[in-house]
């Protein structure tokens, strides 16, 4: 299995893409630690995982509000594994769609918090635990306004390209460490962020989020060495990996 063995922690794990790529995680030998806002979203995540044979654990936080309680996070984990050998920071908010002259502060606070303030905190706090793993890695989920700068996109575009920069800050600064740290532009997804930024647009006409989630198997797992660098799911769906890993990395 790509991933037997492996401790990983995926913000955002109650939905979207945090949910399929913990799932796929699981799937692949991985103990899973879910971390998200509420237990009630994080029970059938975990309840899915175990029924199929897989290892997981909840782990309730408010990445808004509560970001004082990740050393007791912090401490649980050394406690039960004494390492961390994997870290998807999932979790994002949209924020509003507006003109930045008109945008509200309090949710431009909210926003930043939890796609940019939260990450850093967390791989901050981490760091020792990731540093005790033979190859860990770290993956930011960016977007591609986070690469761009759209009109209308605010806080969301902005914490983005904050957190694309901090990806590339990191690995530079780990690059002598088992600590790699990457990003994934995941790409138009079928997920109910998407369906509030564009609610004309037909969810069917998108890849699922389980579909983008080899990009993620293939990072986290011992095969990649890459280090700073930002990979396009959809593009990388396209790559055929080379043959003596071919058979380990497939779509869920």
């Amino acid at each position: 299995m790509l991933l037997k063995d492996r401790i990983i922690l995926t913000t955002g794990a109650g939905s979207g893409i945090g949910r399929a790529v913990a799932l796929a995680f699981a799937r692949e030998g991985a103990f899973v630690l879910l971390l998200g806002r509420r237990s009630k979203t994080l029970t059938p995540v975990y309840d899915a995982i175990v029924a199929a044979g897989g290892q997981a654990s909840i782990v309730p936080l408010d990445l808004e509000t509560q970001l004082q309680r990740v050393p007791e996070v912090v401490q649980k984990i050394q406690e039960r594994f004494g390492r961390l050998d994997g870290l998807l920071h999932a979790a994002a908010a949209l924020g509003g769609l507006t003109p930045l002259a008109l945008y509200d502060p309090v949710t431009w606070e909210k926003v930043m918090r939890i796609n940019l303030t939260a990450p850093f905190f967390l791989t901050q706090q981490l760091l020792p635990l990731l540093r005790k793993s033979d190859n860990a890695s770290v993956i930011q989920v960016i977007s591609g306004v986070g690469r761009q700068g759209r009109a209308f996109w605010g806080a969301y575009a902005a914490s983005k390209a904050g957190l694309l920069n901090l990806t590339q800050t990191w690995a530079q600064e780990l690059v002598n460490t088992p600590v790699r740290i990457n990003a994934v532009d995941p790409g138009p997804t079928a997920t109910a962020m998407r369906a509030t930024a564009f609610p004309g647009e037909n969810p069917a006409d998108l890849p699922p989020p389980e579909a983008i989630a080899p990009v993620f198997l293939y990072l986290a797992s011992p095969h990649s060495h890459e280090r700073g660098e930002c990979l396009e799911a959809r593009q990388w769906r396209e790559w055929h990996p080379p043959a003596e890993i071919s058979a380990e990395i497939s779509a869920p």
